[in-house]
């Protein structure tokens, strides 16, 4: 049984008993008046800030409409004149809505099971209606297909006070729900100005963010947007240590998981599986085969060196190169085919030859359907310097044996916490011959090859348990 200690009269000390000096007045004015400052710096450093966003407003709109546009345009062959940048659902009237926003892609599949959680069976949905926004294009073209019915789906506003005003006056959201370390001032303070309610789930920030607000411009001004804030959720001790640093209080600070993990659970729909995965394992039929996934620029002559190594010892063996970038595809298949490499590309539907040597995937939105082709995968973003890594609880949700390199940034703490469960469900190796070891062994004996596949899928499944449930019950308890 827990006991309460019995409260004591203020200035009596709580060790010895004795009467304890009244506190210094001159020391808690001090203390008000430097809260005081910091409060005033922060609003100086935000009216700048809007002075500046608003000066730039109508430049950054056309921008961002310009930019937008042309990547639909180029997709479409410009067969259509206005791009459709909403899917709208249905909002009956009187119905409280909650805007969830997510900026790219991987923010935004984190954000999906949060979203279908709603929705499902088990909630009631009369409740509010979601508005959900993405800032990138390519997040908005995989997502669309993806949401429940019932979700309104937009591209977000630019920072900017008009934008936001103008969004968030139409829209009216009783809740705004950002993902990950979406921090922009005009938003956040406008949206507090309104009394909208603020949560910023599976909240991150690196070392380089946090010393970029730390400085002394910015600190006042993050500390006045955290000071809006009704939940942050980090992903670990040393994110919530840095948003505590930075102004938000201990006391809106609590832990629920990684929604990243809940992203990688992710059931092949019975279309995709006819559609994808039944006719690529037809083409594949019995040879070996390793995917390399979401590949940066420069990355792939890392995994193509690596592939004609193996090629060696193994000569029917296809690497499926999946690029982070679909516009990256198309060069990197015109070098192989000058190379006198048999390539074949996806988004041209070239068929998988006996004689086909690689597989260039420059497609979006397909990826954790083509884990289920490969046994081995391969995680890029990873291999370079300067970069931050990818979610690898997608290829172990598909009981995949994971390699991964050395620059994984914000994923260290996921990839730590799977080890610690199973040191064999992710391997990190720091070179080209190591990588190219790992690869053998995986290849060549089916038995270590199983063993890292189910001690992938188990951790991904230790981790993953009640991830969203606890997430939401947070937002239900200090944000809704």
């Amino acid at each position: 049984m827990a006991f309460l200690a019995q409260e004591q009269p203020r200035n009596v000390h709580r060790l010895t008993g004795s009467i304890a000096p009244p506190a210094d007045a001159s020391s808690l004015f001090r203390t008000e008046k430097r809260e005081m400052k910091s409060v005033w710096k922060g609003r100086l450093a935000y009216e700048i800030y809007r002075a500046v966003t608003r000066a730039a407003g109508p430049a950054l709109y056309y921008l961002v409409e310009w930019r937008r546009r042309r990547r639909w345009w180029r997709k479409q062959g410009n067969t259509e004149r206005v791009p459709p940048f909403a899917a709208p659902g249905v909002r009956p009237p009187g119905t409280p809505l909650v805007w969830v926003h997510a900026v790219s892609l991987g923010e935004a599949l984190a954000a999906l099971p949060l979203v279908r959680h709603h929705y499902s069976t088990s909630v009631p949905t009369s409740s509010f209606v979601i508005l959900m926004t993405t800032t990138t294009f390519s997040a908005f073209e995989v997502v669309k297909d993806l949401l429940p019915d019932g979700v309104i789906f937009q591209m977000a506003p630019i920072d900017t006070p008009a934008e936001v005003q103008r969004f968030i006056g139409y829209w009216d959201p009783c809740a705004i729900l950002l993902i990950e370390s979406e921090l922009w001032p005009n938003l956040i303070l406008y949206a507090a100005q309104k009394g909208i309610r603020l949560g910023l789930l599976n909240a991150r920030m690196s070392s380089k963010s946090f010393k970029r607000w730390s400085t002394p411009p910015a600190l006042p001004l993050i500390s006045l947007m955290l000071s809006k804030f009704s939940l942050i959720a980090p992903l670990s001790n040393t994110e919530a240590l840095r948003y505590q640093l930075l102004g938000a209080s201990p006391t809106i600070i609590h832990f629920a998981g990684d929604l990243k993990y809940a992203a990688g659970d992710y059931e092949v729909k019975e279309k995709e599986r006819k559609m994808i995965l039944d006719d690529l394992k037809e083409q594949i039929a019995d040879r070996p085969t390793w995917l390399a996934a979401s590949i940066h620029t420069g990355e792939e002559r890392v995994m193509l060196r690596t592939h004609n190594e193996l090629t060696k010892m193994f000569p029917e063996l296809l690497l499926i190169l999946v690029t982070r970038h679909p516009r990256d595809g198309h060069r990197i298949a015109l070098e192989l085919k000058e190379q006198k490499v048999n390539v074949a590309i996806r988004s041209k539907k070239e068929v998988i030859s006996q004689s086909t040597r690689v597989y260039v995937v420059d497609t979006l939105g397909e990826l954790r359907v083509l884990y289920r082709v490969s046994g081995v995968a391969v995680i890029g973003g990873s291999f370079l310097p300067g970069l931050c890594g990818h979610n690898v609880s997608e290829a172990a949700a598909a009981a995949c044996a994971i390699l991964t390199g050395s620059y994984v940034g914000h994923f260290h703490q996921m990839i730590t916490e799977m080890r610690q469960i199973s040191p064999f469900s992710i391997k990190q190796v720091r070179e080209e011959r190591e990588l190219m070891d790992a690869l053998k062994m995986l290849l060549g004996d089916e038995k270590i090859r199983e063993t890292h596949q189910k001690a992938a899928k188990q951790s991904f499944e230790i981790m993953s348990k009640g991830v969203v449930q606890s997430v939401w019950e947070l937002v239900s308890i200090f944000v809704l």
